[in-house]
């Protein structure tokens, strides 16, 4: 059975990434509608070697339409979600806005995959974060060798992750440096080229950064309210991947070697040892890849049961389209076939 798919946001970064891995894991659809604003409407976006003409969001009818996968911003899709789930479509966003809604499933695949049975109560799922996804592929198979205590994790957040504008502002910013002729950025609070700063998304009262929150409160969402996390968001000038490094602290004993042992028996990891060619890896090595790839593995000293990792993955790619495209393809194999 082919299902028709409606791409919200499909001329964005993460729309244009939803249509290409819809069409390289040759998902079961029969018709696949790009959707954006009317600003766009007309406008063609490819999905293999077609041109699929947008059509305008606001104007759409979701009847007949059996699964919506959604980057168009928070804000936009509170308005068309519900609107689309009453249709009947099962709705699949990627902003933050149903994230922590209690009857929206927060999903990823390899980690919390029986979540999406929740879907039904109000036809919405929830892609989770990018920084967060990628944290959480790499936690699971440790938490159940040895259940977490605490997480340290520090970012590098790659521009994308504010969209096409995020990384014109890099490119352009880096080329006035270039040319002797700097230029104020839009986008960013401070100079991103040659730069990093340490805020992603506004403070909240605590002075912890909303990104910084979302990664605490989604990883209890995902994996296990008990966990304690700390985390340290940061955007750097890179255009694609994000990079972490995490310090993990267990209840009980869990050695190097144990962990290189589950992450390589784990879907949707690389382990890359120091031992190897490559001996660790960075977000330039691993643009367009799925897998979360970890280095730098070593154990703690500082507490009893402790580890350290870094972490890599692209962001628009597990962080994001294929992390929801992975959903669409558990619910029609278990729900809607």
């Amino acid at each position: 059975m082919g299902y028709k798919v409606a791409v919200v946001g499909a001329t964005g970064n993460v729309g244009r990434e939803i249509l290409n891995i819809l069409h390289e894991r040759q998902f079961p659809a029969d018709e696949v509608v790009p959707l954006a604003s009317s600003r766009s409407a007309g406008q063609t976006v490819g999905f293999g070697d077609k041109d699929l003409k947008v059509q305008d969001l606001a104007q759409y009818d979701f009847a007949g339409t059996d699964i919506v996968l959604s980057s168009a911003g928070g804000k936009i899709s509170a308005d068309f979600a519900p609107r689309a789930a009453k249709a009947g479509a099962v709705v699949i966003d990627n902003t933050s806005h149903f994230r922590m809604d209690p009857d929206i499933p927060l999903v990823v695949p390899e980690v919390n995959p029986e979540a999406i049975a929740d879907y039904k109560k109000k036809n919405i799922i929830a892609n989770p974060n990018c920084s967060t996804i990628q944290m959480v592929v790499a936690l699971k198979p440790l938490h159940e060798i040895a259940r977490i205590k605490r997480v340290v994790v520090s970012t590098y957040q790659s521009v994308s992750g504010g969209g096409k504008e995020a990384m014109d502002e890099l490119f352009n910013q880096t080329k006035s440096i270039y040319m002797n002729d700097v230029k104020e950025g839009e986008v960013f609070p401070k100079r991103i080229a040659f730069n990093v700063i340490p805020q992603i998304d506004v403070f909240m009262d605590d002075h912890m950064t909303k990104e910084e929150w979302k990664m605490v409160v989604e990883t209890k969402k995902i994996m296990d309210k008990n966990i304690k996390v700390c985390a340290n968001c940061v955007r750097v000038p890179v255009f694609v991947g994000h990079a972490e490094m995490v310090n993990v602290e267990f209840e009980g004993e869990i050695s190097a070697k144990e962990a290189k042992k589950a992450w390589r028996d784990f879907e949707g990891v690389t382990v890359i040892d120091l031992e190897s060619d490559l001996e660790y890896v960075t977000p330039a090595e691993i643009q367009g890849e799925d897998d979360v790839y970890i280095s730098r593995i070593r154990e703690d000293i500082s507490v009893e049961n402790g580890l350290n990792f870094w972490c890599v993955s692209d962001n628009l790619r597990k962080g994001a389209a294929l992390n929801a495209v992975q959903i669409a393809e558990l619910l029609v194999k278990d729900y809607l076939s």
